[in-house]
C-alpha cells in the first residue's frame, strides 16, 4: 500500500529534523519503503510518499522522530488506481 506521510515540524523548526537525518539517516524499519518527498517552501512540513504492507512499521519509525515531528499517515492511490476504482469497467 502507498501512504502520504505529512510531517509537521514541531515549533515550525526544520533544522533539528534535518540535522538528525544527516547524523542517523531515515531510521526506517525493514519493510517500510521511502519513495520520494517534498518540503513546503516555508520549511514547516514535509510530504513523504512511502510504501508498506504492515502499518505497525510506521509506529516503529515514528518513535525515532516524534520528539521533533507530528505525523499524519494517509493511505493514497495513484490517479490510475483511483480511476479504476470508481469507473465501471466496460
Amino acid at each position: 500500500m502507498l501512504f502520504m506521510v505529512i510531517e509537521r515540524f514541531k515549533n515550525g523548526e526544520a533544522a533539528p529534523v534535518y540535522q538528525r537525518f544527516q547524523e542517523q539517516g531515515r531510521m526506517l524499519p525493514e519493510g517500510l519503503i521511502y519513495l520520494n518527498s517534498w518540503t513546503d517552501s516555508g520549511f514547516r512540513r514535509c510530504f513523504q510518499l512511502m510504501e508498506c504492507d504492515d502499518l505497525r512499521l510506521f509506529d516503529e519509525w515514528i518513535s525515532h522522530w516524534q520528539d521533533l515531528v507530528d505525523f499524519e499517515i494517509v493511505p493514497v492511490l495513484s490517479s490510475k488506481e483511483a480511476v479504476n476504482s470508481i469507473t465501471p469497467s466496460s
